[in-house]
């Protein structure tokens, strides 16, 4: 119960990376607020929570529009009358060239990957600082520690989230709030799928090309490191960067 009279605000709660963290965190005694902009998959985790007896709440959010946030922030403290932990996670991928980027992708990519970011820091950490306690995890991404072919504009807004991480934490660190990002390689999910796609090889070529441990992360893999941040267990740990990525980086 690493996580004991936590609460959990996860963001694109309902699959992926996001869906087995707030297990997780609900298996380790947190409260956990999914919230994603798909209303089913949000409630079905919800769902798996509860069967297993925890305590979880869904609201459907769009990270990018600040009222929304407005909400979220409030609803929480409805429910459970405070914050302790804020695990940034919604994103979208996109691959491509340079000259072939539309502006309107690149407004909107931005607006998830950096903008919706920015808006969880803004409304959930003062929520912290009332009580001189909290854990803020940003998701990141390995294209924001290097370059790529294609990654111009998911590697900006992954770049922007690991820079506007080690601000955060400088500012708020007197506050007892702690900041922290991670930084994935391809994990095992609908991203996986789309590169797989766009490059044309197999998820399994991708894994065994770019991963010196010659395979794709887990979503497991980086809940671990989440619940880590998340818990007291690092209660020293802040503005760094925890990078999962079978080794990618270390070449």
């Amino acid at each position: 119960m690493r996580l004991e009279n936590k609460v959990a605000i996860i963001t694109g709660g309902g699959t992926g990376i996001g869906k087995e963290t707030a297990l997780l965190f609900a298996k380790e005694g947190a409260k956990v607020v999914i919230t994603d902009i798909n209303q089913e998959s949000g409630n079905q985790t919800v769902k798996d929570i509860q069967v297993n007896g925890g305590e979880a709440l869904f609201i459907r959010h769009d990270v990018s529009k600040e009222d929304d946030w407005k909400k979220v922030a409030d609803d929480t403290i409805k429910a459970f009358e405070k914050v302790d932990i804020l695990f940034n996670n919604a994103g979208i991928y996109i691959i491509k060239p340079v000259a072939e980027i539309e502006l309107e992708e690149w407004n909107r990519l931005m607006s998830i990957n950096v903008t919706g970011v920015f808006l969880g820091m803004k409304h959930i950490m003062p929520l912290m600082v009332k009580q001189n306690n909290g854990s803020v995890i940003n998701a990141s991404s390995i294209a924001g520690l290097s370059g790529a072919p294609g990654h111009v504009l998911y590697g900006a807004s992954k770049g922007a989230v690991r820079i506007m991480t080690k601000d955060a934490a400088m500012e708020y660190a007197s506050f007892g709030v702690r900041v922290n990002s991670i930084h994935p390689g391809y994990i095992d999910t609908g991203m996986a799928d789309y590169a797989s796609e766009i490059t044309g090889d197999s998820k399994e070529k991708l894994g065994h090309d770019l991963f010196p441990l010659g395979r794709l992360g887990t979503v497991n893999d980086v809940a671990n490191t989440v619940l880590f941040l998340a818990s007291d267990e690092s209660a020293f740990t802040t503005g760094a960067e925890f990078v999962i990525d079978g080794g990618a980086t270390a070449r």
